[in-house]
Order: structure tokens, then sequence, then C-alpha cells
């Protein structure tokens, strides 16, 4: 099959993906298709919002519909690196034996991230990052595909051990969950108070979702539109030579080289979704709040100002 008629077809799927999505997620429409490009391209997600939006739920879903399986983990002050990755125990023959812990799937929610210390944390980014765990000296090699998706709270801040920049950074994105509107919280407490359950039948699975990850890797790159991109990020980055002032004046720091790979890779399957063969600055402009929101760090005369990490990506944009 060449790789445009798997676009096209990666089109008519990912449009019964949102129909069936759709079905249990009311809404969120912006938030559903971020997470789906993440998966399309193999990073990881950090979802942004109050209690009771359904992030759990929309990940469940999300899993259920992809054909991946799925696990959360809550975490906790007194969580443990053993407790997510597993540990080694005698057995009755007085030998030891590797017990897989919940990190051991595709789909990983990280419920409420913050609220584990970092050496928690840590063990989780590093299952991130190198797809694999050492244990015991012994090192396993996490199923693909693997994302992990993990959650956070903005607004309790009290007993939380927030993500350093450098951890931030492995994530792909950076997602915002708002609140639904008046019309679509009705229609939630409509379905949520009944007693109807939505049955999803998957429509894709493990080595789907792989072969999608290979073809968005093929998608052409116009070089203008990677010129854009790495130009982009690199006006993110205060005291550089032609640094805007406003960045100047707001940001203490900008985003990193990895962001200028996500920018380019989540435009290929931006324009993919939307059967383009080749992305071009639109794209790039669509996922740029979502890829720049957490690696750019605005100083105290922003705090001051009310100026929000939004507001100047808006401006760069």
């Amino acid at each position: 099959m060449s790789d445009v008629t798997a676009v096209e077809k990666l089109v008519e799927k990912h449009r019964a993906l949102r129909e069936g999505i759709a079905r249990v997620i009311v809404g969120q429409d912006r938030v559903v298709e971020q997470i789906l490009l993440s998966i399309y391209t193999g990073g990881h997600s950090l979802l942004i919002g109050v209690p009771g939006l359904a992030k759990t739920l929309m990940v469940n879903t999300i899993a259920q519909i992809l054909g991946l399986d799925f696990k959360r983990i809550q975490f906790t002050p007194d969580l443990m690196p053993s407790d997510i990755l597993g540990s080694e125990v005698l057995d009755q023959d007085r030998n030891f034996k590797f017990i897989k812990g919940p990190i051991f799937g595709n789909i990983i929610l990280a419920d409420e991230i913050n609220r584990t210390p970092p050496k928690t944390q840590a063990a989780l980014l590093e299952a991130m990052q190198e797809k694999a765990v050492t244990i015991g000296g012994h090192r396993y090699q996490l199923e693909r595909p693997y994302f992990v998706l993990a959650t956070q709270n903005p607004i309790e801040q009290e007993g939380t051990y927030p993500l350093p920049e450098a951890q931030l950074d492995r994530f792909m994105f950076a997602i915002e969950l708002d609140y639904p509107t008046l019309a679509e919280e009705i229609q939630v407490v409509k379905a949520t108070t009944s007693d109807v359950e939505v049955a999803l039948d998957p429509l894709f699975d493990a080595q789907g979702i792989i072969a999608v990850q290979h073809l968005v890797r093929r998608i052409p790159v116009p070089d203008n539109v990677v010129d854009y991109a790495v130009r982009l990020v690199g006006r993110t980055r205060p005291g550089q030579e032609g640094s805007l002032d406003f960045i100047n004046d707001y940001v203490d720091w900008g985003a990193g080289p990895r962001a200028s790979q996500n920018l380019v890779l989540a435009a290929k399957a931006h324009a993919a979704i939307h059967g383009k063969f080749s992305p071009d600055t639109e794209d790039i402009k669509a996922v740029a709040m979502d890829i720049l929101r957490h690696r750019i760090l605005k100083n105290y005369k922003a705090e001051a100002e009310g100026i929000s990490v939004e507001k100047i990506i808006r401006e760069l944009l």
C-alpha cells in the first residue's frame, strides 16, 4: 500500500475514532485531537485541568477504541518507584521472580503526577524516555506502542511536587482542559444519570498504531516549514540575537531543540489527519500552543503584570 493510500485510510479511521469517542466524551474535541496526535507520533501528553472533567474516562475511552492495554496509576505522596515499576519477590522455590508493576501497558494514565515525590516521578520519566526499566540489574523492555498520559491539577498546590522543567520537556503536549459549555454539561448530566452504557469496538490494534507512527515519520516536510518551526522555537529564547523585546521582558527561559522536533512531528500528523500529504506553516501553528506551553518559563515581571504563557505564544504566532 502506498503512503498516499495509507494517509487516505488514516483520515477515514481518524474520523471514525472521533465519532466513536464522541459517543462517550461530550465536547473536548480539541483535547481529544491533541491526544490522538501524540499517539500517532509516539509522544506523551500532560493533561492539565480541575477535577471532574472526565480526564480518566477520556483516556480509558481512547485506549479502548484503539484496542490498547490501559493501566491507571494514582500518584500519592507515599508512592515508591517499586510500586509502579514492579519488584522482585522470592517464590516457593526460593528463586527471585519479577512481578511487573502497572507501568507495563500500552497507555498509562499517571493520575496527579505532581502529588508524588521526585524519586517516583523520575522512575516514570525514565520509562517514558527509554521505553524500558531496570530492576535488580535486569533490563525489561516495555510494550510498544507506549504512551504516558499524565494529569495535573492546576489549583491544589499544597503537598505537591511540581515537575522540573527538564522533566516537563519529556512531554510532547501540555493540554489544558476547560469546563464544558452549558449545552455540553446538560448533555453530560443526561448521559451519566441514565442506565445506558456505550460499547465501543476497537478500530486499531497495537501493530496498527505502530504502522501509523512509521507513516507519520515518512511524510515529507518542506524546508521552509522546518525553518519556520525552528525559528519559532528560537524566538522563545530571551537574550538571543534578534529576540523580541516582549520576550526579553517577560521570559526567563525559552524552549529547547526538542520543541522544534515535536512541532515538526505533530505538524506531520496534523496534516495527515486532514488529508494533506505534507505539512505547511498552518499545521505548525495549529499544534504550537500545546507544544510550547510547558516549555516557556516566564519571569516575575510577567507574573506581576498578569502576562500568561499563552499570551506570549499568541504574540509569537
